[in-house]
């Protein structure tokens, strides 16, 4: 093997792990969480939507007191599912109302589960409904959707009042190798309002920002790194680059 045949081959695996090869730093998440105070947690409280179905039961001391407060499904149906209980649930309408049995139409504008549990157990007791009525109010369909560079993109549902945003990611299966953790996209809708935000997962201040916790309805758009982009385009993938490399290597080699 001559001298520029040698070289022909050691600069192809140069250019081959110069190209392939992904750091550290691209890679691990929340690298400054030593130096970067995340301890204080706060939970931003999610105020109702157009079309979301809230469940809502009543109950007090007196229990056939309450009935007519409560939407009855049928007996068949005990122990019903969540599609069941999405259908019976109480749907929140364009102008944020809903409509409650006896009570009538109420307003959901700008609340929250809790403020409306309050507002319903307190017009109950003052309007002289119930006795010490105790109201229980929860989100049947909230969901998140999660795009891109990760293991299982789709659209997620939960029911708890608050998830993080990295219990999300771990939902779609943690991103992939190619997904750039420096360039997540997260779009928020709120009262008619949207917004966009970009994310950088490698550092521990998204933590304390106001989107380390999922909204219902939230967005999640993992970009890909500069590795997959350049896989995808006019280049191809990496064994075409070094065949490309080859051959200007060997036209230079010729010419001299």
């Amino acid at each position: 093997m001559n001298f520029f045949t040698k070289l022909k081959v050691l600069v192809i695996l140069v250019f081959f792990f110069i190209t392939s090869c992904v750091s550290k730093k691209q890679v691990l998440y929340v690298q400054d969480l030593n130096t970067t105070d995340v301890s204080e947690i706060t939970f931003l409280q999610n105020t109702f939507q157009e079309n979301d179905i809230l469940k809502i039961d009543v109950t007090s001391l007196e229990a056939k007191a309450s009935i007519p407060y409560n939407k009855i499904l049928p007996q068949a149906n005990v122990g019903n599912s969540l599609d069941l209980l999405l259908l019976n649930g109480y749907l929140v309408s364009s102008n944020k109302t809903i409509n409650f049995p006896v009570l009538g139409s109420i307003s959901v504008a700008g609340k929250t589960t809790e403020t409306l549990k309050n507002d319903i157990q307190e017009k109950l007791e003052i309007e002289g409904h119930l006795i010490d009525p105790i109201v229980s109010v929860r989100l049947l369909n909230a969901k998140l959707t999660v795009l891109g560079e990760v293991n299982a993109p789709g659209v997620y549902t939960f029911t708890e009042n608050n998830i993080s945003f990295l219990q999300a990611i771990g939902l779609a299966g943690d991103l992939t190798i190619d997904g750039n953790r420096k360039d997540i996209v997260l779009i928020r809708e709120s009262d008619g309002q949207r917004t966009t935000t970009k994310l950088d997962l490698t550092s521990a201040s998204f933590l304390s920002s106001p989107y380390q916790n999922i909204q219902p309805n939230d967005v999640i758009i993992v970009n890909p790194n500069t590795k997959k982009v350049r896989s995808a385009g006019l280049v191809g993938n990496i064994s075409t680059v070094l065949s490309i490399a080859s051959i200007l290597l060997s036209t230079i080699i010729l010419i001299r």
